[in-house]
């Protein structure tokens, strides 16, 4: 959710209670927004949990999470699909990596936390052998 309209909803509630049902209806607001922030921090804390447990850069399935990306979507939604932190290519633009385990890579370019583009690399073909005349 925008940061705006987010803190826009919260203190619509808090005005909105205290016009209703005064002091106890903002005590009321207060509460529901307050349980709401907690919410968002105990999901943060467990997608962060879960990502530090695993390598970095690393994935199952390169393919399967280029299929999932969209345009858009914050880091804190990445994660959850690749169950790891991002390897850091460059800072400016900034852009992760996660390769798997057959080399395939995908590269995301974020921009003010949120997805742009990315990109898939494969490995190129190791170069075939020849064969003595």
């Amino acid at each position: 959710m925008n940061t705006w309209i987010g803190s826009a909803l919260a203190l619509v509630a808090l005005v909105g209670g205290g016009l209703l049902y005064g002091w106890q209806g903002v005590i009321l607001a207060l509460t529901v927004v307050v349980f709401w922030l907690l919410l968002q921090f105990s999901r943060l804390m467990r997608v962060m949990r879960a990502a530090s447990e695993a390598p970095v850069g690393r994935v199952e399935s390169a393919v399967m999470l280029n299929a999932k990306l969209r345009a858009g979507m914050k880091l804190v939604d990445v994660l959850p699909l690749t169950r790891s932190l991002g390897q850091k290519i460059s800072e400016q633009p900034e852009v992760y990596g996660w390769t798997d385990a057959g080399g395939v890579r995908v590269e995301l370019h974020m921009e003010g936390g949120t997805v742009r583009s990315w990109s898939l690399l494969r490995p190129e073909d190791a170069p075939k052998e020849q064969q003595a005349s």
